[in-house]
């Protein structure tokens, strides 16, 4: 329960219509399951312990009664268990009868929660045999002893930060009102339903649609118990859907048609740092909610869940050519509209051979062609200085011409000598000053190419970078619109491989697959044997880790700590696994370095994010001080990286035991 993750389980187990005591025996048996497994919040489904379809016998006292019974099994068999278990039954409460879910914890019950909408249409009558529950809590008697009964109520614990689980029973999430909104504006980070959905064609797409939506729209987690197989068939047949969800992703989902249990790590500070963010998110407190506290025993989770090692790079092939195309058209359609706005004919952009200057160059192409403008109005400049190789001159060249541009070639090996000369800078000393200069020199050509053609000179610098502070203060750090801003390096890659794919153009294709396939490296140091001597990976850290640590720092604010848990599980294989080929992997030692350079960077290059030029916003992170990262440049990086500090230590300690 670490790092707010606790695991949770979806249950279906097998039952016979209208008898409770083989039902109970069955629920037990997958509670035992669920312990064994670790799980802390176990859900059922709707009317378990009789079976849902028992129509009319609803209303035989044998049946309520012997459901009653077995609900005191399945708590006294709970005693001992650190869970807390959801469990459907009929309840009468008043001379009348209620589809509840009991909830249990600890040899405990702490109370029954009620369904609220009862379906009268199609196959269901529960009108019939069921009133709709109230919603401020009452007492209730059960066995001697006086239980809360109604809707508003959450079910704490202290053994986690943030985590309150409220429940609502099947038709109440197709409800135009359902109960899961009140509860979730009241503080329920974790929604369990207690299902009896039959099964249609088409059925299960849109309850899975619904699920998800519901869990993106509160931000919550969305826990979803089917009955299944035992059921009557009566008319109709019961699949077992079980879902588990979280801020609308599937994390777990059964296959259908058959009993069992899915499981999955819900992430409650995931949860919570979404909901932080959205200030629409308005949290009520509502003074007839009753809050029910339940006995958790607080210990790490053993997190079987999986992490994308590159979160901004979807894993299915065509989901991620999907979100490709929508990024070209974003980037395309932000410049076109500045060009636009301001009279620019002429994009002016500093073209190196490289990946980034490569995807600014095809989106300049893409929004020429949507303002119906000349592709030979792109002025593209090469500028090699002391670090350029034939490679990558020789792809900017080539990229030009498949383009249609304009290639200008500007040797500035003269002008930034000159500078040296003025500066009195040794030109065999190759420190920061002997790099930038070549920077600012480019930029300053840019600039004023940019002015004599009454054009604008376009970024090339991606989301990474900026993220890193890896470049040169008014260098490339400086443009007058900034296409790849909002872009990680990750996605870039990507991008430009998604263009080589579809362009339709095998010249052009044969020189963006060569510029994917050369080192990432700004070029700003003299080459050994006409081959890249300055890598960038080598210097700042691989830029997979730095997006992955970027992304769980700035879309959920998590924690060094967390972070390195998480890339730990992503990037570590283990040991009884052979490496995939194609996959990048780190040990922890690996993983603490570069977290560890890539927080004290994140902070000590604010100042350059601080006077970022415009660009176009195309993902859920970006850092632009117009937007979604409002830091001040005097922050310090201290809280952090005490955390890393103590982080090591632990790590040191636990290398010394090995």
């Amino acid at each position: 329960m670490q790092d707010g993750f606790i695991k949770a389980a979806v249950m279906t187990p097998k039952v016979r219509v209208a008898d409770p005591y083989y039902n109970a025996d069955r629920i037990m048996e997958m509670m035992d399951d669920a312990e064994t497994a670790g799980a802390k919040i176990v859900v059922f489904p709707e009317l378990c312990i009789t079976g849902y379809t028992c129509e009319d016998l609803f209303f035989q006292e044998s049946l309520l009664t012997s459901a009653r019974e077995a609900l005191l099994q399945i708590i006294a068999h709970s005693d001992g268990m650190d869970a807390v278990f959801f469990v459907g039954l009929p309840l009468e409460h008043r001379n009348k009868l209620y589809n509840v879910a009991a909830v249990i914890n600890c040899g405990e019950l702490m109370g029954f929660v009620p369904k609220v909408n009862l379906p009268m249409y199609g196959e269901f009558y529960e009108g019939r045999h069921f009133e709709s529950g109230m919603k401020q809590p009452v007492m209730t008697e059960f066995d001697g002893e006086d239980y809360p009964l109604g809707t508003d109520m959450i079910f704490e614990s202290d053994a986690m930060q943030g985590l309150g689980i409220a429940v609502e029973i099947c038709e109440d999430l197709w409800a135009p009102e359902p109960p899961s909104v009140k509860h979730a504006l009241n503080g329920a980070t974790v929604i369990v339903n207690l299902s009896a959905s039959n099964e249609v064609v088409g059925k299960r797409d849109y309850r899975r649609m619904l699920i998800r939506s519901v869990s993106a729209k509160l931000c919550c987690a969305y826990l979803y118990a089917g009955a299944g197989y035992g059921e009557s068939t009566q008319d109709l047949v019961f699949c077992g859907h079980d879902l588990i969800a979280e801020n609308g992703t599937i994390l777990a989902e059964s296959t259908g048609y058959t009993n069992g249990a899915v499981y999955a790590d819900l992430d409650i500070e995931r949860i919570r740092a979404q909901r932080r963010r959205m200030t629409s998110f308005a949290t009520e407190k509502n003074s007839d909610y009753l809050l029910v506290g339940c006995t958790l025993i607080r210990q790490e989770t053993e997190i079987d869940r999986q992490f994308a090692r590159k979160p901004f790079v979807p894993d299915d092939p065509s989901k991620r050519q999907q979100r490709c195309k929508e990024i070209f058209a974003i980037q395309a359609l932000g410049l076109a509209k500045r060009m636009e706005h301001t009279g620019c004919k002429t994009p002016v952009i500093g073209l190196s051979g490289g990946l980034d200057s490569t995807l600014a160059l095809l989106v300049v192409a893409k929004a020429m062609d949507i303002c119906d403008l000349p592709r030979k109005n792109i002025l593209a400049v090469t500028m090699p200085g002391f670090g350029t190789t034939d490679r990558t001159k020789d792809n900017a060249v080539k990229l030009a011409d498949r383009l249609g541009a304009e290639l200008m070639d500007i040797d500035i090996t003269k002008a930034v000598m000159q500078h040296f000369a003025d500066i009195g800078q040794d030109p065999d000393n190759h420190d920061v000053t002997y790099e930038n200069a070549q920077a600012r020199e480019r930029t300053q050509i840019l600039m004023d190419l940019a002015n004599q053609k009454n054009g604008m000179v376009i970024g090339t610098g991606d989301l990474s970078e900026l993220a890193l502070g890896w470049a040169t203060y008014n260098g490339d750090h400086m443009s007058m619109y900034g296409v790849n801003g909002s872009i990680p390096k990750t996605l870039v890659r990507h991008l430009v491989r998604f263009y080589a794919d579809t362009c339709g153009d095998e010249g052009l294709c044969g020189v963006l697959l060569d510029i994917l396939d050369t080192p990432v490296s700004p070029e700003l140091l003299p080459p050994k044997d006409g081959v890249i001597s300055q890598r960038t990976e080598d210097l700042v850290g691989p830029y997979t880790l730095h997006d992955f640590f970027l992304y769980y720092m700035m879309r959920w604010g998590f924690s060094p700590r967390k972070i390195f848990r998480l890339a730990c599980q992503a990037f570590i294989c283990p040991e009884q696994e052979e490496q995939e080929e194609g996959k990048e992997y780190f040990d922890a030692e690996t993983i603490f370095k570069w977290l560890t350079v890539f927080c004290r960077r994140f902070f000590s290059q604010q100042f350059k994010r601080s006077c970022l030029p415009d660009g176009p916003k195309v993902g859920s992170v970006t850092l632009s001080p117009r937007g979604d990262l409002r830091m001040p440049s005097d922050a310090t990086s201290r809280v952090w990286l005490r955390e890393l500090e103590d982080l090591g230590d632990e790590l040191k300690g636990l290398s010394e035991e090995a």
